[in-house]
């Protein structure tokens, strides 16, 4: 049985891309787009990771800091962190402090409420 003949198409194509190469002296440029992916594509993936969704508006807790703490007592704190569920309050006073330390429970009942949810586990107070 003879081999089956060969076409002429590859090897003029062969030639081809021979001559053709030779007279730009090399192969043809990489296609820098072909994995290029936009900034718009990756963007919700990025942000799912970093679970920024699922944090408080800074806007909506000290709006909520206000009205759990009352006129008097959002004067002199001040809502500074809310990190991995802890609700960082800065306190002008020590005695304030005192004063916010013995009904920090109570505090973070309500503003749990006010928030909803359970996003707040602990509240800490320091002074500033």
């Amino acid at each position: 049985m003879k081999p089956p003949r060969r076409s002429r198409k590859p090897r003029r194509n062969e030639a081809k891309e021979r001559v053709l190469r030779a007279w730009r002296g090399g192969d043809l440029p990489l296609d820098l787009n072909e994995n290029v992916s936009e900034a718009g594509d990756l963007i919700e993936g990025v942000l799912a990771g970093l679970k920024l969704g699922e944090g408080i508006a800074e806007e909506k807790l000290r709006a909520a800091w206000k009205d759990v703490a009352g006129e008097f007592i959002s004067a002199q704190t001040e809502p500074v962190s809310l990190e991995k569920g802890i609700l960082t309050l800065r306190v002008i006073q020590p005695a304030m402090r005192f004063h916010l330390e013995q009904s920090r429970g109570e505090i973070l009942a309500r503003l749990r409420k006010s928030l909803g949810g359970t996003k707040l586990k602990q509240v800490r107070l320091t002074i500033g």
